[in-house]
C-alpha cells in the first residue's frame, strides 16, 4: 500500500514524522536506491527498499512501545545533543526499541516526558498539542496569596492552587510550590506574570500530560505504559472525552502504579 514516506519512517520508529520530513529534505532518504527530497512522496513499505538516515525500513511493523519518563533537570529533552549535554538516551539504557519524545520539556525543568515509536500517535498528539492539558508544579520565590493566584490565573489563562509544601518540615517554607494547569504554551506568560509580581520562578516540574501522571515514578526512571493508559492517551490526542472519566483515571493510575520503574536511582521528586 502506497503511503507517504514520513509516515512510513515514523511508524518504523526511526524518527518522528517531523524529523522524518527533515531527513527527506536533507537528502537522507532513499527509495530503491534513489534519493528522495520531495515531501509527499509515497512508497510501499512491503515492496520498496526504503533507507532513512542509514537505516533500512523493514516491511514488518515493529512492536509499538509507549513509556513515561521522569526527566531529571539539566537533561536535554531529545535523544541526542550536539553540545554533548546529557539527553534522554542516558535515562533509557537497556531499552532495545528506538523511541523519541513527543513534545518538549525545557532543559532546566524536570518531570514527565512521553516517548514512543508510534509515529501515528505522536503526530496526532503534536497536531492537537495546544488542547492537551499539562500540569506543573512551580516553585516561586516567596509566597502568593489566594488573591494573587486568582489574579495571575485570570491574566495568563490558567488554573493555579497551593499544594502541600515538601520542604516545610519545620515552620513555614520560605519559597512555595503551586500547581498550575494549562493548555497551549503558557509557561513564558506565567514566568513574566510572576516576575512582575516579584515572585520569579525558581523550579519547574511537569507532573501530568493529558491522562498521564509522573506520580510514583522516581526521577531518572521510566516505565512502560499499559494498554488502558495508551488508549486513554489516544482518546485525549484525538480530542475525545473518556466515558466515566473519574473511574477511568483511577483505574489507569492503579495500573500504572503497579508497574516497576526501570533504571536510575530513586530521588526526591521535588527539592
Amino acid at each position: 500500500m502506497q503511503e507517504r514516506l514520513q509516515k512510513i519512517i515514523g511508524r518504523a520508529g526511526i524518527a518522528s514524522r517531523r524529523h522524518a520530513e527533515q531527513l527527506i529534505l536533507s537528502g537522507q532518504v532513499r527509495v530503491n536506491g534513489v534519493v528522495v527530497r520531495e515531501l509527499g512522496t509515497k512508497a510501499d513499505a512491503a515492496t520498496d527498499k526504503i533507507v532513512a538516515a542509514g537505516r533500512t525500513v523493514g516491511a514488518v511493523a515493529q512492536r509499538n512501545v509507549y513509556l513515561a519518563l521522569h526527566k531529571p533537570p539539566e537533561v536535554v529533552s531529545a535523544m541526542a545533543d550536539p553540545e554533548g549535554r546529557k539527553s534522554l538516551r542516558n535515562c533509557l539504557r537497556g531499552l532495545p526499541e528506538r523511541v523519541f519524545p513527543v513534545g518538549n520539556l525545557e532543559y532546566a525543568a524536570s518531570g514527565l516526558v512521553f516517548l514512543t515509536n508510534d509515529g501515528d500517535l505522536a503526530a496526532e498528539m503534536l497536531k492537537n498539542w495546544a488542547h492537551i492539558e499539562q500540569v506543573y508544579h512551580v516553585k516561586v520565590k516567596g509566597m502568593l496569596t489566594l488573591a494573587d493566584l486568582e489574579r495571575i490565573g485570570k491574566e495568563v489563562g490558567l488554573k493555579m492552587k497551593t499544594v502541600r509544601q515538601p520542604d516545610a518540615t519545620r515552620g513555614r517554607a520560605a519559597n512555595f510550590w503551586y500547581e498550575v494547569r494549562m493548555r497551549d504554551s503558557k509557561k513564558e506568560d506565567l514566568r513574566r506574570a510572576l516576575m512582575k509580581e516579584m515572585h520569579p520562578v525558581e523550579k519547574l516540574m511537569r507532573i501530568g500530560l493529558g491522562t498521564l501522571s509522573v506520580e510514583g515514578l522516581p526521577r531518572g526512571r521510566y516505565r512502560l505504559l499499559g494498554p488502558a493508559e495508551v488508549e486513554a492517551l489516544r482518546k485525549t490526542a484525538a480530542g475525545k472525552k473518556n466515558d466515566g472519566s473519574e473511574e477511568v483515571s483511577k483505574r489507569i493510575l492503579a495500573e500504572g502504579s503497579q508497574r516497576t520503574p526501570r533504571r536510575g536511582r530513586a530521588r526526591n521528586t521535588r527539592d
